[in-house]
């Protein structure tokens, strides 16, 4: 099939499923996921293959980078010996017990740690889309454990592959520094190409230009990071948390404009075709299968299915009742969750494409010509528990997050949020004397920007309930933000209609109606999104 024709089909299924996931109230990669498989069934289909190097080159920087990129610093901070411990230990906990159970079904220990550590990372993309009904702490927590523990797994698969193919003889030395290397040159890729990114953009004032190094930025880190056998995908990690942290200072709003809408286009068509071609690949990897293969293939999934989460589950109980006979301190005691949430967080990993990305690039054949042992099977389970914890878990979910009564940080975010306006606020009234002294701005200038910012203060304290619920100025600045919103939208909606008159009366050009309707646009958006109230005066 022609790669233009995989196009139109992947947007096409990724515009449906994402319009009926909507109107449904279903998990989306679920139905995306399905909607792969019964694509797979179609024989014009089924020699579509998915590349593992696609995967872990082009899909995987752009992905990770802005998931980086849009994750709290803050909470990665504060949970960090966690997101550490899950990102690292439990992978390796957990390709140890998916080998182990593999093996007592009959796997040689080669193929069963390729598979463990095939299977052993959770999926950031995954987690990201299906995690979202989780409060913020909880899903920053997965999220980062989800960054960096492709790493790991990665390093693992990478050691069992040599091991099991010959191609290289390896001891707990060789292993170990596999390890550092992976994560030391993984972390300095990643500063480096932060590092270059801050001061290229420092010169370069074009919005295009400037995104250009954006898009740079997550396919360099990798790739330098590869280039010294170090992990490409902690290098992308830690670049995009770097510029999450560096960028305010030193993007342009204009630039921020055209980052925030292609990374949020781009990533959503890239999530959403990955689902589809994770479920493609079902169909061919059970035709490779004999019966008998395929029997011992739906009993492996199963077993691993639930090895995983059952190995998930024990290791946040086991480390959080460990940790506390440790560490007595009071900030400790202060980030202690309930265990109806443990249960949530061992329900919400979910695999994904990272994983079957793994599996594809099982070698076909070992060092000494033969085939690779059990490379089908491999493909089979990794597919399969891949859709099993997506089709059973991710709609499990939010039943649970409910049982579990998960505190909801949205009310404390709305007032971090309001608190963050009120003071940028203050400090510009403050500061607005002396810089129109500076500009020479004339007088009554000065104090219809003190008038409007001053009932921009109203509001969020009248939101904030800072004040008498009868307190007639309040309610007044409340009615005047919903009034001048009501009104803001009207005219600019019959400002539209009158430029697209002109233009169809050939009185403008094209040109001129799209440079207007750019900026009634803009005033647009800040009036009609659903948010902060003190922008609407």
């Amino acid at each position: 099939m022609l790669g233009s024709e995989l196009v139109v089909i992947l947007c096409t299924a990724v515009l449906l499923c994402s319009l009926a996931a909507r109107r449904w109230g279903l998990p989306a990669p679920v139905l995306l996921l399905a909607c792969g498989i019964l694509l797979g069934l179609i024989p014009a289909l089924a020699e579509v293959e998915l590349p593992p190097e696609a995967v872990l080159f082009l899909f995987l920087p752009v992905l990770l980078y802005w998931e980086s990129i849009s994750t709290s610093l803050r909470e990665v901070r504060s949970n960090l010996r966690g997101i550490v411990l899950m990102g690292t230990l439990l992978v390796i906990v957990t390709a140890w017990a998916v080998a182990a159970a593999a093996h007592a079904l009959g796997l040689p220990w080669g193929p069963a740690w390729v598979l463990g550590a095939a299977i052993a990372p959770t999926d950031a993309t995954a987690v990201g889309a299906l995690a979202r009904v989780l409060p913020n702490r909880y899903v920053t927590v997965l999220r980062a454990e989800s960054l960096i523990n492709d790493g790991t797994a990665l390093v693992v698969y990478g050691v069992a592959v040599a091991a099991t193919a010959r191609t290289e003889v390896l001891d707990a030395a060789d292993v170990s520094g596999r390890f550092l290397l992976a994560y030391a040159g993984g972390i300095a890729a990643g500063a480096l190409t932060a590092w270059a990114g801050v001061h290229v953009r420092r010169w370069i004032q074009d919005p295009l230009l400037s995104n250009v190094v954006t898009i740079l930025s997550p396919f360099t880190a990798f790739v330098l990071a590869e280039s010294v056998e170090a992990s490409g995908v902690l290098a992308v990690v830690v670049a995009g948390l770097a510029m999450g942290r560096l960028g305010p200072r030193v993007v342009q709003a204009g630039t921020r404009r055209q980052m925030t809408a292609f990374w949020s286009l781009a990533t959503f068509l890239l999530n959403g075709a990955l689902f589809v071609l994770v479920g493609l690949e079902l169909p061919r990897a059970i035709s490779e299968l004999t019966r008998g293969e395929l029997f011992r293939g739906l009993v492996l999934v199963g077993v691993v299915t639930v090895v995983i989460v059952a190995v998930r589950l024990a290791y946040l109980f086991g480390t959080t009742y460990l940790i506390r006979l440790l560490d007595r301190r009071e900030s400790q005691r202060a980030r202690r969750i309930s265990n109806r949430a443990r249960v949530v967080s061992g329900l919400a990993g979910f695999r994904g494409a990272v994983s079957l990305a793994a599996a594809l690039a099982t070698p076909r054949s070992t060092a000494a010509g033969t085939p690779f042992p059990d490379r089908d099977l491999i493909i089979f389970v990794a597919a399969g528990v891949i859709v099993v914890t997506l089709v059973l878990q991710a709609p499990l979910l939010p039943a649970v997050a409910r049982w579990a009564r998960l505190p909801q940080d949205t009310e404390a975010r709305t007032e971090e949020l309001r608190f963050a306006q009120a003071s940028a606020i203050n400090d510009a009234l403050e500061a607005m004397p002396r810089l129109a002294s500076e500009l020479g701005t004339d007088q009554q200038v000065v104090d219809e920007l003190v008038t409007e910012y001053n009932q921009r203060l109203g509001v969020l304290r009248a939101l904030a309930n800072e004040t008498d619920a009868d307190d007639d100025g309040a309610a007044r600045a409340l009615t005047r933000a919903g009034q001048y919103r009501e009104l803001g939208l009207a005219l600019i909606a019959r400002k539209r209609n009158t430029l697209i008159r002109l233009r169809d009366e050939r009185r403008i050009d094209d040109t001129v109606l799209l440079q207007l309707q750019a900026r009634l646009d803009l005033e647009e958006v800040r009036l009609a999104a659903p948010h902060d109230a003190a922008d609407e005066e």
